[in-house]
């Protein structure tokens, strides 16, 4: 018998440069190397996909569940110029507009209707119909990292982005966003009502820390306001009527690189999620469900002149994403050139879905929808996270000085639906964290690993209900769109143009 000597090697990583969620985390966008994908968020499912020859992109950005997306060029051979924005229609799978600016896009925030883009110290913000036409352009501080934000529910106005000042936000009052076009047969449910006129003028500016923002996060209301700064220990809640900080919730007592804060649809809990590779989770009502974790020495606090970290708030529920690499030794892997194409692994991004309960026998007409959460990563990892339930989770607010004896939510049966990650509770301690990518042996001292442990309170862990895959499906060519006329609208100040095709915008929900 000859038996032939083979080398097994591991599949080839999957390379995502961007994934956004639509307002309503209904779909997803994600891009690659070889053009970008549209999922649906739950139940996981590729809709469309497109290859785009000649380059990659840095950002794909939805408008809701509509045909249009908003496209960056980005990447070491990007598609596009990096100063241009492209609306491309995907029922045409062709581009119908783009935004020519002076200088590199930084960020972009849409609602039905209007496109905010960022540049370095200013934001501009157009209204999308059947053409496309300038609104105004605000000045704001320098903004490298592109942060704005803006609500998108109906007749929501808000739009936040940096202040002037370091640290600031100003508040722009938009034209109310319009309700979607109702879809099928009439529904039985009111439609929304525009929300009375405010009694007095709002603020415009929130002095929201002393340093440098990292993020900006608002819900679909614009009721509220999350900041965080480049410190990333504290995330500020402020109410965006009186400008007044309503909750102050702690992330962790060392600098990290907060990626993102998301707001539940009811305004009742809020996610956060970092470069610690670590999700938590806060509440924002006191009194009813879950509470947040509190040190032992905080009912003191008022009576005794104690440092303000005893005050603070941390988080009731937390989700380590598993390190797929974690079983195999980085010192034996080859150094990478500082000009590969590799992402951190455990990088993510995370929105709220509403589910159907899991654990009920009730029957489906009386089943109350529950939130959870959804995390994808940057290598393609899609987890679906369950909550702990409200009475498990108050009584695990207690001290924080002792370790945490809970055990970490399992799998059963009927949730395996694929393979499942290895377990969050060893990798945590097998691994330690590297928010830049070199070697781990310069940071494995019990030290900072005692460091990290006391930054990352221990919690009650939020339960994996589902694990797959996305990313992996090869992308064929699609044709090649004909000719189209174009007219060019040149704007005063020759500082943005505007290219459109004779087609008109084709708002197509799916």
């Amino acid at each position: 018998m000859n038996l032939a000597r083979h080398s097994i090697s591991s599949t080839a990583p999957v390379l995502i440069f961007d994934a956004r969620f639509d307002p309503d985390c209904r779909i997803f966008t994600t891009s690659t190397q070889a053009g970008f994908a549209v999922y649906r968020t739950w139940p996981l499912q590729l809709l469309r996909k497109r290859e785009i020859t000649g380059g990659t992109l840095s950002a794909v950005v939805p408008l809701h569940t509509s045909s249009l997306l908003f496209l960056v060029g980005g990447g070491r051979s990007p598609r596009y110029p990096p100063n241009k924005v492209i609306l491309w229609d995907d029922a045409l799978a062709q581009e119908v507009a783009e935004l020519e600016f002076r200088e590199k896009v930084r960020g972009l925030a849409c609602r039905r209707g209007w496109l905010a883009v960022a540049l370095r110290r200013r934001v501009v913000v157009f209204q999308v119909g059947e053409t496309v036409s300038r609104y105004g352009e605000w000045d704001t501080c320098d903004n490298p990292r592109g942060l704005l934000a803006i609500a998108t529910a109906a007749y929501s106005t808000l739009l936040a982005v940096p202040g002037r000042q370091l640290g600031h936000i100003q508040l722009i009052h938009l034209p109310p966003c319009p309700p979607p076009t109702p879809i099928g047969p009439p529904s039985s449910t009111p439609p929304p009502r525009p929300p009375p006129a405010p009694t007095k003028h709002p603020v415009s500016i929130i002095a929201a820390h002393q340093s440098a923002l990292s993020t900006l996060s608002v819900p679909p209301s614009g009721k509220l306001l999350a900041t965080t700064s480049s410190r990333g220990t504290l995330i500020r809640i402020w109410d965006t009527t009186t400008g007044k900080l309503v909750r102050e919730l702690r992330r962790g007592a060392d600098k990290a690189e907060i990626y993102g804060v998301a707001f539940r649809p009811d305004e009742r809990e809020v996610c956060v999620w970092s470069d610690k590779g670590t999700v938590h989770v806060f509440s924002l009502t006191s009194g009813t469900g879950a509470s947040n974790r509190q040190s032992t020495f905080s009912p003191l606090t008022p009576f005794i002149p104690l440092p303000k970290y005893f005050d603070s708030e941390w988080s009731y529920a937390q989700y380590r994403i598993p390190s797929q690499s974690a079983h195999i030794s980085l010192s034996a892997q080859p150094a990478k050139p500082p000009t590969a194409d590799v992402v951190d692994e455990e990088k993510c991004v995370v929105g709220w879905i509403q589910v159907a309960p899991e654990d009920t026998d009730e029957p489906r007409r009386l089943q109350v929808p529950e939130y959870q959460l959804v995390a994808l990563t940057y290598t393609g990892g899609w987890y679906r996270l369950a909550l702990p339930s409200s009475s498990a989770s108050s009584s695990s607010s207690g001290p924080l000085t002792g370790p945490s004896n809970v055990r970490p939510g399992t799998l059963s049966a009927r949730d395996q639906i694929s393979t499942s990650p290895p377990s969050v509770r060893a990798i945590s301690t097998a691994r330690p964290r590297s928010s830049s990518g070199s070697s781990f042996a310069a940071r494995s001292d019990k030290g900072k690993e005692r460091e990290r442990d006391q930054d990352e309170k221990p919690g009650r862990e939020c339960i994996l209900r589902e694990y797959r895959r996305f990313g992996r499906i090869r992308i064929p060519p699609h044709h090649t769109p004909g000719f189209f006329v174009l007219v060019t609208i040149m704007f005063m100040g020759l500082d943005v143009f505007i290219r459109i095709s004779c087609s008109a915008f084709e708002m197509i929900h799916m």
